[in-house]
């Protein structure tokens, strides 16, 4: 496994897209923050950002990135290795990779700027949503044989938890507007990692009153201990659940 995975983040090193990601969230972090008067304006505008291309980049470049190594993977599939081996392998090369590739980008300027407790929840949000997508990918790109299907379904899926999403749960708000469904929005929140990590950074950053009734509901309960360990619980699900039906997945799967 150790082999796969030093071959695999080698191969992603070599890559001058994730050179040019890194690079490019160094630039506009650094940038944002020279920019903004106060930290955390600059965290607020960075955050709007992280949470449409960190997302986008994850899932595209790490599905790309398997329907490519599809001959590789099967030349391994054909040695004594265990699928889960090769699978996890991979992941992890891929997960790792893009990991450092945003704490390189945008972490130094930000532990720079920011306060450490705010700096720690943006970092640890950013890789958090890195693997999820990174997840999400695997699943996707082994849902569908074929490679234009396959990205065709990633770019869909971060559509939707981009933007979509704040559609439907905007539209169900304006709906039933005359009932009171603050505390349904919070078991809705749950449902996308973008929205859950975006309510969690806002919190940090004192701007919850600006979000009326609602949130105050979110304040009371993300802003709590026990909702935090329930936040980062349900994120880390959302890399586990993924992951997890993608690798049943592949031991089954007829290459």
């Amino acid at each position: 496994m150790n082999r796969i995975l030093k071959y695999v983040i080698v191969d992603i090193v070599k890559n001058k897209i994730v050179l040019a990601y890194a690079i490019i969230l160094a630039l506009f972090s650094w940038s944002t923050f020279s920019l903004e008067d106060n930290a955390s304006k600059g965290l607020l505008t960075l955050l709007n950002i992280i949470l449409l291309t960190v997302p986008l980049v994850a899932i595209l470049f790490s599905t790309i990135y398997i329907y490519k190594s599809s001959e590789f993977i099967e030349l391994l599939v054909s040695h004594p290795i265990k699928r889960s081996k090769i699978w996890w392998s991979l992941f992890a090369g891929l997960a790792s990779s893009l990991a450092i590739a945003f704490i390189v980008g945008a972490g130094i300027p930000i532990l720079i700027y920011v306060d450490f407790l705010k700096a720690f929840m943006m970092l640890s949000v950013g890789i958090l949503i890195t693997i999820i997508f990174v997840a999400i990918a695997f699943l996707s790109s082994i849902l569908c044989r074929d490679k234009a299907k396959g990205i065709g379904v990633s770019i869909l899926l971060w559509l939707y938890f981009a933007l979509l999403f704040d559609g439907v749960v905007l539209f169900l708000m304006f709906q039933f507007s005359d009932y009171p469904i603050e505390k349904i929005m919070v078991g809705i929140t749950a449902l996308s990692p973008i929205d859950l990590s975006r309510i969690l950074i806002l919190l940090q950053l004192d701007v919850s009153a600006m979000m009326g009734y609602t949130g105050a509901i979110f304040k009371d309960f993300f802003g709590t201990s026990i909702g935090l360990v329930i936040s980062f619980t349900l994120l880390i699900l959302w890399i586990v659940v993924p992951f997890s039906i993608s690798l049943i997945k592949f031991k089954r799967k007829d290459l």
